[in-house]
């Protein structure tokens, strides 16, 4: 199945407009949620084909949300891209290793997001 519905889980509503519009301009559609414990909710009741997930948010935050959803066998067959301000090597390993598929550091590089989504939509094909 390609990926067309994009859950795009961040607390900036900054970045969520601007990764939605990005998105639904390339013809995705589109769902947000401010906190990890929103998604989890939104991704019982409507599952996505794609999470990008930001990492620094208040609550439960985007490495234990990833660890979550990548562990729950209702939800593991969802792909991670995490898209975060922490750009340090350490932390591109430890999104990895909590189920992320990708890591990227924001600002998004839009071509390369894009990209990425293209690769993963052909990977689960």
């Amino acid at each position: 199945m390609p990926i067309t519905h994009i859950l795009i889980v961040d607390d900036s509503a900054t970045e969520r407009h601007f990764l939605s519009e990005l998105l639904t301009a390339n013809g995705y559609s589109v769902s947000t949620a401010e906190n990890g414990e929103i998604a989890i909710e939104s991704i019982r009741k409507n599952p996505p084909h794609l999470i990008l997930m930001d990492v620094v948010m208040p609550g439960q935050n985007g490495f234990q949300t990833t660890r979550a959803i990548a562990r729950d066998p209702a939800t593991s067959h969802v792909p991670i891209i995490i898209c975060s301000s922490k750009n340090q090597e350490t932390d591109r390993i430890w999104g990895m290793r909590q189920g992320a598929r990708d890591y990227l550091v924001k600002p998004v590089d839009t071509r390369l997001l894009l990209q990425k989504i293209a690769a993963l939509s052909r990977s689960v094909n």
